[in-house]
């Protein structure tokens, strides 16, 4: 029992810590500096698996959280910096919300949505699992990341912010998903992580495309010219 309890402990400490992790990841205007906290906030989630693998005695979910580290921590940073690099971008480009009103926002967002989720979960995931700990505290972080991932995602314009605000959102429904079906087959679990590499590999492979052309990283400017 008390291995059991000190489990639990360290894995509440990850999950608060992948939490405020995201919102660095979403907040900082540094793109290099905002890749890298996006690295520790997938490597975060690979220790969130690695620890419900002992927790719930399920160790094929170690398989996930090595998959989890390959993709998330290893090959999608990469294409980022890759991103960086043709692009020759140190400072993401002004997003619609200043960084004081977007930080507030933020974190106002998550404490709000925290509390909600924790206080009503039952009618997010109707199940008796979903009410016991560690899954409600992991549900509840997983909408709040994946709720940051939306915001970010609708209010900056550079497209590496933009891919990191996809990245959060999915890491966010990815945690959502390990909680309420750890169970998954290994196959399953592999086609998700392939999924997510290839649509980063696309976006990035597109962006390069048209800066090469264009010139901009803009998601903004690319809206105006379909016009």
């Amino acid at each position: 029992m008390p291995i059991a309890i000190q489990q639990t402990d360290i894995l509440a400490l990850l999950m608060i810590t992948h939490l405020i992790a995201s919102l660095v990841a979403a907040e900082l205007r540094n793109l290099r500096a905002a890749i890298w906290a996006l690295v520790v906030q997938s490597f975060l989630l690979a220790c969130i698996i690695a620890s419900f693998a002992f927790v719930w005695n399920n160790y094929t979910l170690l398989i996930w959280a090595f998959i989890t580290i390959a993709t998330k921590v290893v090959i999608i940073p990469a294409l980022l910096f890759y991103m960086l690099h043709i692009t020759s971008l140190t400072v993401e480009l002004r997003p619609l919300i200043g960084l004081r009103a977007s930080l507030l926002f933020g974190t106002v967002l998550i404490v709000v949505f925290y509390w909600i989720l924790r206080t009503y979960i039952y009618f997010v995931a109707p199940t008796q699992a979903a009410m016991v700990e560690p899954a409600r505290s992991s549900l509840t972080v997983a909408f709040c990341i994946f709720s940051l991932g939306v915001y970010v995602l609708i209010t900056r314009r550079d497209v590496i912010k933009v891919v990191i605000g996809l990245h959060l959102l999915e890491n966010g429904a990815h945690l959502a998903l390990i909680t309420l079906a750890p169970a998954l087959p290994t196959t399953t679990k592999l086609g998700i992580w392939t999924n997510v590499v290839v649509a980063a590999y696309m976006i990035v492979k597109l962006t390069e495309g048209i800066y090469k052309t264009l010139g901009v990283t803009d998601t903004l400017a690319l809206s105006e010219l379909k016009r």
